[in-house]
């Protein structure tokens, strides 16, 4: 003969426990949380799944290297054209020099005045 299981049975959905104080509510019995998985899981044969592959950056790059060869063919054909000597006027002298160098030094020139000047604006910005 067995003992009667001494733990109160009721049909599902008419928990009585429910409506009960907190208090008066029997406590449940701990569980053990679901494992969980990073991602895709491998198939069984051991192999790795493949990366998924982001079109984003492979778009930038491309474009990036079109951009970079169009940009050196541009300076390519910029120099091959422009290889005839100029008089230079400076202060205290005449020089002769490739049109294309005294281009780039005139350029150069450019950029570090911009430079120079972005670089006192934002100091005039910080001290407001």
């Amino acid at each position: 003969m067995s003992t009667p299981d001494p733990r109160q049975t009721t049909p599902p959905g008419n928990d009585p426990t429910l409506g009960a104080p907190a208090g008066d509510r029997p406590s449940a019995p701990p569980t053990a949380p679901a494992p969980t998985t990073p991602g895709p899981t491998a198939p069984a044969t051991g192999t790795r799944p493949a990366p998924t592959r982001r079109t984003g950056r492979a778009i930038g790059r491309t474009l990036a290297a079109a951009l970079l060869i169009f940009v050196t063919v541009v300076l390519v054909l910029f120099v091959m054209f422009n290889t005839q000597t100029v008089d230079i006027s400076l202060v205290f002298a005449d020089v002769e020099a490739p049109l294309v160098l005294a281009l780039v030094i005139a350029a150069v020139l450019g950029a570090l005045v911009v430079a120079l000047l972005g670089a006192v604006m934002r100091a005039r910005r910080r001290n407001r």
